[in-house]
């Protein structure tokens, strides 16, 4: 008798425990209601469009008057040739963006971080994180202007250099796609994603360093003993968020830079879901396509989490 008091007790104990933990932060809170909403709003409340994959939908019909088809529109877009090259061409872009816009940020940060003249940090870093805020329009000017066989500044350069004879129509051979998208990208996102590895830096305890120096540690063994372990968990984090992101990578990139020469490497999901869904009025079979990254979206992400955790011992979920 005495046992079961005590396990009802329990219960009870921490009901307690939850409510005058809720009294006590009640504003805080009340403060974070806003942004419940708006990802109820904004991000679970449109789940329910995902119906339309299911049926032949028409804007005009209502929802009781749409005609269910089942996974039709799934069977056809997994025996359309198309859908699988936009999918070679999304996951290549996007593995070559996650090796590149995690290396190189990650190395930016660590010299940056050894750099000891404080005006001359903080003028590389201003510098470096400037792109992030230019539109991908103008960036897209920028990048096609660069290598443009008129007066283009990478071609002259290589001819200069005599390392070409004659000048290269970078935007207009496919095989350079992939590495331009990915390089633009790490120009104009570097800057910007260094700021978190340079914060995680910033939180390593300075008595490390001091005696590291003492045991006649150098540079580089502090960074490799100490700087790269003491931002470990953060670079974790952002490689599982990431590739939870791996097959959502946008369009915009790919839009801008893209052209009817290249249009076989250019593709992605989303811009295939844009001109044979949107762009064709076939608005269920835009919404089976953007079904389709969503669930491999959170596979991947839930795979991602799982190795790490089993491996490195840490997680996000």
């Amino acid at each position: 008798m005495k046992a079961i008091t005590a396990t009802t007790a329990i219960p009870e104990k921490k009901k307690r425990q939850f409510w005058n933990i809720f009294l006590q932060q009640k504003y805080l809170y009340l403060m974070s209601l806003p942004f419940v909403a708006w990802v109820f709003v904004f991000s679970y409340l449109p789940l329910w469009g995902w119906l339309m994959a299911f049926q032949k939908f028409k804007p005009k019909s209502s929802f009781l008057d749409q005609e269910w088809v089942g996974l039709q529109y799934f069977r056809e877009l997994f025996h359309d040739d198309q859908f699988f090259q936009a999918l070679r061409n999304t996951l290549a872009m996007s593995c070559m963006g996650l090796i590149a816009g995690f290396t190189i940020p990650i190395i930016f940060a660590i010299l940056l971080n050894e750099v000891r003249i404080q005006v001359l940090k903080r003028f590389v870093q201003t510098i470096s994180y400037l792109p992030h805020f230019v539109s991908w329009v103008v960036a897209a000017g920028i990048v096609t202007k660069m290598l443009s066989t008129d007066n283009g500044v990478v071609n002259d350069l290589l001819v200069s250099l005599h390392l070409i004879k004659e000048p290269i129509q970078f935007m207009g051979q496919g095989n350079y796609f992939w590495s331009i998208v990915t390089a633009a990208d790490v120009w104009k996102e570097t800057g910007w994603n260094t700021i978190i590895y340079l914060a995680a830096i910033a939180g390593i305890g300075p008595e490390l360093y001091e005696a590291a120096k003492v045991d006649g540690a150098s540079r580089l063994q502090q960074v490799w003993n100490i700087t790269l372990p003491g931002i470990r968990s953060t670079i974790i984090i952002l490689v599982i968020m990431s590739i939870g992101h791996l097959i959502s990578i946008g369009f915009e990139k790919q839009f801008l830079l893209g052209n009817n020469l290249v249009r076989d490497y250019s593709e992605t999901l989303d811009l295939y879901a844009l001109n044979y869904g949107l762009g064709m009025g076939r608005y269920s079979f835009g919404t089976a396509i953007n079904i389709f990254n969503s669930v491999i979206s959170v596979i991947l992400l839930f795979t991602a989490n799982g190795l790490f955790k089993k491996i490195t011992k840490e997680s996000i979920i």
